[in-house]
Order: structure tokens, then C-alpha cells, then sequence
């Protein structure tokens, strides 16, 4: 009877290195190198695993919906109905959580019975108004991992199957690993209007179309593994635990309890809110009421996403609604005095670097505020009027000498002229720290070797020319340039009894010849010869 031939077994980490090694030089040339990995030493055999969930770290909620608010008053400014509705959605989603995990400890038949409508949110709103920073606060808050993504990544790269995946195994990499911590994370996917079905287009809009479909069995429950099938390293990592073990354990993560935030512009649906409660108004008012152009989106309905181009399906499974208002300057000045997030604290950290303390007037950020008001992006225009206003002070200022720095209405009028006043009075604060620094050497040097030496103002202003156009320490240049003087000047003081010396420009523009002539002067006596009094040294007796 014909045996059966042997299964194939594994191949060795050298055979596989070659094999992958042949693959990628076929597809990508020479440019890619593979590293072989050791050969692991044969293990016992060891004992069956449980399939078991992965307990790293017992997931705790206990807030309030006003104590998330509170918190997000400290960062965000307005937005006060949008941080409420926020508030009260995450803290059904984290109690249901919460309830049905100790459920699942007493009751396990009864908690897969239990039913609940994921409390998944679209936040609807223009650009630079806090969208992104609510949800960000309320992940630190609450300590859970949070993941943000670009939707638009999606539809242009034709988005098939495992990009939005990646965003759940994000969410086990921001945990460290801890997939019980990572499955209550938050999934933050912005530009989400950018993937609306275009209703005049002739056929199927497959690309945004598709992102919807696929996020739609995320956004509600399913199992996603947890090492991905395109990842080279997580495959190899497998395929030596399969030769090890004999088995590689596979690990998922549940999106149930994952709580989906998407969030757009949705400008053009502003549009179409309008026309239709203008419509609306006709035939039931005799004076239609006026509606706000900021208060368009409060009126949004389902029937206007499924009109912009949603899938009635995925726009079900985002029931909670929250609408952002615009901020105009007063809203922007707010948040530059009120908030911890204020971008002025970031400023002060960067003056501070350079040993400027740098201070704000009230009537200055007003200014500075229409004036990112009329960027029309949100706070975002605050940075670009910052970097703006300040860039040529960061230049001009750092290392100037200049201590303090006090933004006034007339800087902001008047940035250019209020810079070269304050390098002005910048360069006489430094001139005078130099010479300063000047006379505290010669401080030192006297106190150390018992000499005095003295630098007259032309030497002074010589040194602090050196200084400021080398951009070097006064102690280390006059180190350098006297490094001698110890020395040549003790010889002098054992030939004459002179023990002060007083140093002008010619010392510092040439301080090898001055002491070298000095040296020479004080053996005249001895000599017989006469001494110049008046010496190219600029060093007189004293």
C-alpha cells in the first residue's frame, strides 16, 4: 500500500529570508535588504491556551455629563449646546459599556440578548471651531486611546478593505497593546462630508459609496483582527510563533463598545438647509422669520444628509447630532485669554526660550483677533496672524539681550517700527551687560594673580563691538585675548613695582604687541634707556 508523503514542514528562517529576500528584489530591486532572524531554540511543548479575553487593565467610568462639560469649558470657548450633547452621548455609550460588562460576569446569556443603539456622532460645523479639540479633551479625560483620521485618504486611494481597520489596530498601539483598554477607545474620522455620494453623478459613486458601506459593520459590531494581513512584520512574528508553538493564537479586537465620531465642513449642505427652510417658511408666515447664517446648521435633518449624499444606513447609525458654531472676534479674543489651550501660552514658551518674557495687552489681542476673524478659518487663524506678526521678532530679538517683551496695540499697527525701536534698546541693554561682563573679568583677573588691570571706554567699546559682531561670550573673548597678560604683566611688575594697568582699544585690537612692547619698556631702567610714556600699549602707570 502507497504510503502518503510527510506534510511539508516549516521553512528555516534562512530558507525564508532567501525566499522573501528574491521577493523583494524582483519587485523592488536592490534597494531593499531583509535581516534574517535567529533561529529559536526548540521549547517544550507547551500546555494548551484557554481562549480567553485579555484583561490588561479593568476599563472605569464614573463621570457625570456636567463633569465633562466642566472640563471642556477649561479648553473650549462657546460651542456650550455641542459640549452638552457631546457630554451626555459619551456618558450613555461608557454606562452601557460599563453595565454590560458586569453583566456579562453574572448574566452572560442575558447580556447577548441585550439590546442598544450605539451612541456614534457626527459633529457638523466649519473649520477651526474646536471639533477635533472636544473630542481630543474628552479622550484625556475619560483615559482612553484616541485615533484621528482623514476620510478623504479613503476615497482617494479607492479604499478597499483594511485602511479603516487599521484605525481599530491604532487604537491597540495608543493602548500599548491592552486590547481591553483599546476596544472602549474613541475613533475620530474627520472631513467625512468629503465622502458624499454625488447625487447628479450617472451610475454608482463607488469610492464614497464604499468607505460608507464599510464603516457602516464597524461603527456597529464586529471582530477585527488584531494583527493585519498586510502586515509583513505581524506575519513573520505569526508564522516563528506557528514554528514555535506549533500554532499562532489569533487575537481581535470588538468594535461594540468603540465609540465613531465623524465631523465636516458640510458647506454646501449650509446651501441646501437654507433653500429648504426658506421654502418651508412660504405660504404658513406673512413675515418670513430671518434665520441666521450660523444657525443653518441647527436646522439639519436626516432627510439633508441622505440629500447630500449619505447612505440612509450610515447616517442611521450616527444618531447623535452636534452642530459647532462659528466664532467671530470676540469668540477668538476669548480663547486667547481663557483657555489652557491658548496659543499664547505656546508663544510664551517659545520667547522663554530665548530669555524673553513676552506679555499681552487686552486692547493688542483684539486687534490680533478680528484679524484672524477675517482669515474666516476659525482659531486656526490665530496661528497664522501669530506667526505673521511675530516671526521677524523671534529673528531680530533672540539672544538681543532684551529681557521682556510687552505686545501693545501699536506693535500689532505697527509691527516693523516697534521692531527696530526695540533692537535699538536692545543693543544699548547688551552693551551695557557686555561691559558688564567686561569689568567682572578684570575683577577676576586681578583677584587671581594680584594685578590690576583696567579697560578704559575705548577698549570697552571695542570689546562690546567684538562681542556682538562675533556673537561671543565677553568672558570667553577676554580669556582669549589676555590669555597671557598673567604672565607678561607679572615681569613687568618685578621690573618697575607697577601693579595697576590701564588697557585702551590698541590692547584689544592687538594685545600680543601691547604686552610684548610693555615687557620690553619696563627693562629700560635697567638698561639705562628711556621709557615711553606714552606707549602704543594704550597701558599707562598708575
Amino acid at each position: 500500500m502507497e504510503q502518503n508523503p510527510p506534510p511539508p514542514t516549516f521553512p528555516s528562517p534562512e530558507e525564508l529570508k532567501t525566499k522573501i529576500t528574491e521577493f523583494m528584489k524582483q519587485n523592488f530591486g536592490d534597494r531593499v535588504s531583509v535581516a534574517a532572524f535567529p533561529a529559536p531554540e526548540p521549547a517544550e511543548a507547551e500546555p494548551e491556551e484557554k481562549a480567553e479575553k485579555i484583561d490588561n487593565q479593568e476599563f472605569e467610568f464614573n463621570f457625570l455629563p456636567r463633569d465633562i462639560k466642566a472640563h471642556l469649558d477649561r479648553f473650549v470657548i462657546k460651542q456650550d449646546e455641542a459640549k452638552k450633547v457631546l457630554a451626555i452621548a459619551v456618558c450613555d455609550h461608557y454606562n452601557h459599556a460599563k453595565y454590560l460588562r458586569q453583566l456579562e460576569k453574572e448574566n452572560p446569556k442575558q447580556a447577548e440578548q441585550l439590546e442598544y443603539t450605539k451612541q456614534n456622532v457626527i459633529l457638523v460645523g466649519p473649520t477651526g471651531v474646536g471639533k477635533t479639540y472636544l473630542i481630543k479633551h474628552i479622550a484625556d479625560l475619560i483615559k482612553v486611546p484616541f485615533v484621528k483620521a482623514d476620510a478623504t485618504k479613503f476615497s482617494e486611494t479607492g479604499y478597499v478593505g483594511g485602511d479603516v481597520e487599521d484605525l481599530v489596530r491604532e487604537l491597540v498601539h495608543k493602548a500599548n497593546g491592552d486590547v481591553n483598554l483599546a476596544q472602549f477607545g474613541i475613533i475620530y474620522i474627520d472631513e467625512i462630508d468629503k465622502i458624499a455620494s454625488a447625487g447628479n453623478l450617472i451610475g454608482r459613486d463607488v469610492s464614497g459609496r464604499g468607505v460608507q458601506t464599510t464603516l457602516l459593520k464597524l461603527m456597529e459590531e464586529t471582530e477585527v483582527p488584531v494583527r493585519s494581513m498586510n502586515d509583513l512584520q505581524a506575519q513573520l512574528q505569526a508564522a516563528f510563533e506557528f514554528q514555535r508553538k506549533g500554532k499562532a493564537k489569533r487575537e481581535t479586537i470588538n468594535t461594540r463598545h468603540i465609540l465613531f465620531v465623524v465631523s465636516g465642513a458640510f458647506e454646501k449642505l449650509k446651501e441646501q438647509v437654507a433653500r429648504r427652510v426658506r421654502q418651508g417658511q412660504i405660504g404658513f408666515r406673512a413675515e418670513p422669520v430671518q434665520v441666521m447664517d450660523n444657525e443653518l446648521f441647527q436646522h439639519v435633518t436626516t432627510k439633508d444628509f441622505v440629500e447630500y449624499g449619505f447612505e440612509p444606513e450610515f447616517i442611521g447609525r450616527l444618531p447623535v447630532r452636534v452642530v459647532c458654531l462659528d466664532l467671530d472676534a470676540d469668540d477668538l479674543f476669548k480663547i486667547m485669554k481663557f483657555s489652557e489651550g491658548s496659543l499664547l501660552r505656546q508663544y510664551e514658551r517659545a520667547f522663554r526660550a530665548y530669555g524673553i518674557d513676552i506679555s499681552f495687552d487686552d486692547e493688542a489681542l483684539r486687534l490680533i483677533a478680528e484679524a484672524a476673524a477675517a482669515e474666516r478659518t476659525g482659531a486656526r487663524g490665530l496661528l497664522t496672524v501669530f506667526e505673521k506678526l511675530f516671526r521677524d521678532y523671534k529673528y531680530h530679538l533672540a539672544g538681543s539681550g532684551l529681557s521682556q517683551l510687552r505686545v501693545t496695540a501699536e506693535l500689532v499697527r505697527e509691527p516693523k517700527r516697534v521692531l527696530d525701536r526695540l533692537m535699538a534698546e536692545g543693543e544699548k541693554h547688551e552693551a551695557k551687560m557686555l561691559e558688564a561682563a567686561a569689568r567682572q573679568f578684570a575683577e577676576a583677573f586681578g583677584k587671581e594673580h594680584g594685578l590690576e588691570i583696567v579697560f578704559d571706554d575705548s577698549a570697552l567699546r571695542r570689546l562690546v563691538e567684538r562681542a556682538q559682531s562675533e556673537r561671543m561670550n565677553m568672558n570667553d573673548i577676554c580669556a582669549h585675548l589676555f590669555k597671557d597678560y598673567q604672565f607678561g604683566l607679572s615681569l613687568v611688575k618685578k621690573n618697575t613695582g607697577r601693579t595697576k594697568f590701564v588697557l585702551g582699544a590698541a590692547a584689544v585690537d592687538a594685545p600680543d604687541r601691547c604686552l610684548s612692547e610693555l615687557v620690553v619698556q619696563s627693562y629700560y631702567p635697567i638698561a639705562g634707556g628711556p621709557v615711553k610714556e606714552d606707549s602704543a600699549a594704550a597701558i599707562s602707570k598708575a
